[in-house]
């Protein structure tokens, strides 16, 4: 359960959850799909750098955005929220919160997919890919990268 600078975790206690990641955009580079039944064996198995695949540990009452920030990832994101999908991830396996959900369709969420900056962590383990915010279902659920830009001061 690494961050890029700890290759070599402690063991976790109780009091955390175990979560196994995969970007969505190196899926798309090797032809996989979030449905593939062995999608983090193959992954686990690719030798991506950390960023792209790995472990961590979250904390309880620790959204799954804070937690990557947390261990020294930088996931997508924008409005912290839950008013956009920019930080949207695919719950492949395990189960999170969802507090507030102002944006995601119905069709979405039953698919698994949820949002990371308000989302936590409620199974000792989860296997999730995050920056699903590619996903074409997803295109006008997002927010720019840098919304603010150009905001004027009366």
């Amino acid at each position: 359960y690494a961050s890029e600078d700890d290759p070599d975790p402690a063991e976790p206690d109780e009091e955390t959850y175990r979560i196994e990641y995969l970007n969505y955009e190196r899926l798309a580079d090797r032809g996989w799909g979030l449905t593939d039944a062995d999608l983090f064996e193959k992954a686990s198995m690719a030798d991506f750098p950390a960023g792209d695949y790995g472990r961590f540990l979250a904390d309880p009452h620790e959204t799954l955005l804070e937690a990557a920030e947390d261990r020294g990832f930088s996931w997508p994101y924008a409005c912290r929220g839950g008013a956009c999908a920019n930080c949207a991830v695919a719950v492949i396996d395990g189960e999170m919160t969802t507090p507030v959900d102002h944006i995601l369709p119905e069709e979405m969420t039953d698919r698994g997919i949820r949002l990371s900056c308000v989302g936590e962590p409620i199974t000792e383990d989860m296997r999730v890919v995050y920056n699903v915010k590619h996903l074409p279902e997803l295109d006008d659920l997002r927010l720019p990268p840098r919304p603010f830009e150009g905001a004027a001061v009366d």
